[in-house]
């Protein structure tokens, strides 16, 4: 650090609580229950999320997952 911090003995001005928004460590580690599938997809559209998820440094196989959920829950009752 170039600049040190010069700390002073002022008051602090009107000062907020904040509701701790973050998740619980066991909320973190939160599971999914999933199931082992075996399924044949045609080579293009495992290219495709293939591309797609080494530009957004995800799991390829976790996309298809996610997009099966939501289509799923989009038709779901």
């Amino acid at each position: 650090m170039k600049n040190k911090i010069k700390y002073s003995d002022e008051p602090m001005g009107d000062v907020q609580v904040v509701a701790d928004f973050l998740p619980s460590p066991d909320e973190l580690a939160f599971r999914e229950d999933t199931v082992k599938v075996t399924i044949g997809l045609s080579r293009a559209s495992v290219d495709f999320f293939k591309h797609e998820a080494a530009k957004h440094h995800v799991s390829y196989q976790r996309m298809i997952r996610r997009l099966l959920d939501a289509y799923a829950t989009r038709h779901t009752g």
